[in-house]
């Protein structure tokens, strides 16, 4: 009996292959196969793309983080400088008034050294002249005293 079921499934098989039934299935099973294998490959490649996808994901929130802290920064030191304006004009009129007072003062030591000049020359001159007198009269009694010395020593 095993004889008579293994020469059946024989017939039937080359019924089948004549038929063209068994080419067909052999066909669909490749095409499923390649189907199934293209699948794959994409899951394959998207798992590939994933990591990729993830980082690429992560850069750009930190790069509109660091756009957001930049804004902030920028409004921020806005701020600092709109709060510190007033302070920047009182500063500047202080210095422009310890400017002006060192410039007062300089004027005033330059008024003060002109004076002293001033009066030394004047007192230079004064002592030119004394000395000029003093010499003169030097100079006179000098030759007063050279002239005819019986005069004077007979007063």
């Amino acid at each position: 009996m095993n004889k008579f079921l293994e020469f059946g499934r024989k017939a039937l098989f080359y019924v089948r292959v004549l038929s063209g039934y068994e080419e067909r299935r052999i066909r669909t099973f490749r095409l499923q196969m390649e189907n199934r294998i293209k699948q794959a490959e994409a899951k394959k490649a998207a798992i590939r793309k994933i990591p990729e996808q993830v980082i690429l994901s992560e850069v750009r929130r930190m790069v509109e983080e660091m756009q957001n802290l930049n804004k902030k920064l920028e409004e921020t030191e806005a701020a600092i400088e709109d709060y510190f304006k007033p302070l920047d004009k009182e500063a500047e009129i202080l210095m422009k008034a310890q400017l002006e007072g060192e410039e007062k003062t300089m004027r005033q030591m330059m008024t003060a050294m002109q004076q002293q000049a001033l009066l030394e020359k004047t007192e230079a001159e004064q002592n030119a002249k004394v000395h000029n007198v003093d010499t003169n009269n030097t100079s006179t009694q000098e030759s007063e005293s050279s002239g005819p010395p019986n005069q004077a020593q007979m007063r």
